[in-house]
């Protein structure tokens, strides 16, 4: 459940050209149309973009083919599904559908394999801070000013959930049309999710799993809509002002059944 008392802040001046502000403003539509090379926007290497040793393929397994899966994890679907790309460490099929359909929401040849022109395309998704191109690490601070810290895991833990969630939202976003992305509420403090009910609840918040997001002329029933073809596993209804998305079933945090509040839409 989300909270209704946070308010949607306020539109920030648009930033200067940077890689960051480029990409959060719309330069990510770009790649869809294969002109980031005529762009001259050098968007595919990042300081710390990930290594890419191998071309990986169905089949192989490793910690370079789990990096894949977070990053791909928001194309589990094609429609409304009960599904999520497993974090496993194993191309299989999952994985190799997944891949497929990043590849053809990205321009790329729908193959399968993913090769150096996959993994720039992967790669130009990333930040040189760790977060993702379209999202900043301080969008999902509990709204008390405790960062990362007070949840039901470590910082730690938090963060790459959060890391993780990025790219599933990074998938939302560019179904979506690649309009900016509002993020209400990311992770909660196990104090702050208290304050708002009341009374301690087990909130896929307080993991860093969960968010509740905006976007500017776009319904929440068709937020909720491409939830269910994400990997998302908790949606709250779409009634609501915001939407919710979480990654229930994916984490051992005690809510591992499928949660779709309004059913298959």
């Amino acid at each position: 459940m989300c909270d209704p008392t946070d308010a949607i802040p306020a539109a920030s001046t648009t930033p200067g050209l940077s890689r960051r502000g480029l990409l959060r403003y719309g330069a990510g539509a770009l790649f869809g149309a294969g002109l980031v090379a005529a762009s001259g926007l050098a968007l595919a290497t990042p300081a710390s973009a990930y290594s890419w040793s191998r071309t990986l393929q169905q089949g192989m397994t490793g910690s370079d083919v789990k990096e894949l899966q977070i990053r791909v994890a928001g194309w589990a679907a094609d429609s409304a599904s009960n599904t999520y790309v497993a974090l496993d460490g194993d191309f299989g099929p999952g994985t190799y559908d997944a891949v497929r359909r990043f590849q053809s929401a990205y321009g790329l040849s729908a193959d399968g394999i993913v090769g150096p022109q996959t993994q720039s395309v992967l790669n130009s998704l990333e930040s040189s801070d760790g977060s993702t191109a379209h999202f900043d690490w301080s969008e999902f601070y509990s709204h008390d000013g405790s960062g990362f810290s007070g949840g039901k895991v470590d910082a730690t833990t938090v963060k790459e959930n959060v890391r993780r969630l990025m790219y599933k939202l990074e998938a939302v976003r560019k179904k979506e049309g690649n309009n900016s992305v509002t993020i209400n509420s990311g992770f909660r403090s196990v104090a702050y999710n208290t304050s708002i009910y009341g009374y301690p609840t087990n909130s896929m918040h307080q993991y860093g799993i969960a968010a509740d997001i905006v976007v500017s002329g776009v319904s929440t029933k068709t937020l909720y809509q491409i939830g269910e073809r994400s990997g998302f596993s908790g949606l709250e209804s779409y009634s609501h002002s915001w939407q919710h998305m979480d990654s229930r079933v994916e984490y051992p945090y005690g809510a591992q059944s499928w949660w779709w509040e309004d059913g298959t839409v």
